[in-house]
């Protein structure tokens, strides 16, 4: 069984990273493991047409901070550490998952596909290529409770009217979820 003493999880912020957050807080629960919530907010611009650098606003690393502080895990007895750095978001939560020494990255991703993926890139994949450990990665929704009846086994079914995950099928449901 893969050791896991430290699980990882990069946050945005975003809806999309909210399951991410969940399945982390399980898995760091699960294993008696701590959890290390990371927010890393880009680089202020350091030139612009005038020649001048641009700084974050004003307050923003209280601001920031305080989200990140007021992201709930839900399990009371997992260890949290938060961490907020500045940076390009690939580059450091590959620096700080290697300097945290995480068993395991997990961390949500928008799915975006085609012109989107190219123009606005993927944290997510350049992070899943070069981790120093495995990354799970999250596409929200997630379509499965991550607590209730059955879940501790593996065998929840998914709520009414809800999909089941990729992979799945009411007619052949012992196809693995990959979930």
């Amino acid at each position: 069984m893969l050791p896991v003493r430290t699980v990882f999880c990069p946050t945005d912020f975003s809806e999309r990273a909210a399951p991410a957050l969940d399945v982390a807080t399980a898995l760091a629960r699960d294993y008696s493991a701590r959890l290390v919530i990371v927010h890393v907010a880009p680089p202020p611009i350091l030139a612009s047409n005038l020649g001048a650098s641009v700084e974050l606003p004003t307050g923003w690393e209280t601001q920031t901070r305080a989200r990140l502080d007021a992201l709930r895990v839900g399990e009371q007895k997992v260890p949290v550490t938060r961490i907020l750095a500045i940076g390009d978001p690939a580059a450091e939560i590959l620096r700080l998952a290697e300097t945290c020494r995480a068993d395991l990255i997990v961390m949500g991703t928008h799915g975006r596909t085609g012109m989107a993926r190219l123009l606005a890139g993927s944290v997510a994949e350049v992070v899943s290529r070069a981790a120093p450990c495995p990354v799970l990665t999250i596409r929200a929704p997630f379509p499965l409770p991550l607590s209730g009846p059955g879940v501790a086994d593996g065998c929840a079914e998914p709520a009414e009217g809800r999909p089941r995950a990729a992979g799945g099928s009411a007619k052949h449901p012992e196809v693995a979820t990959g979930v």
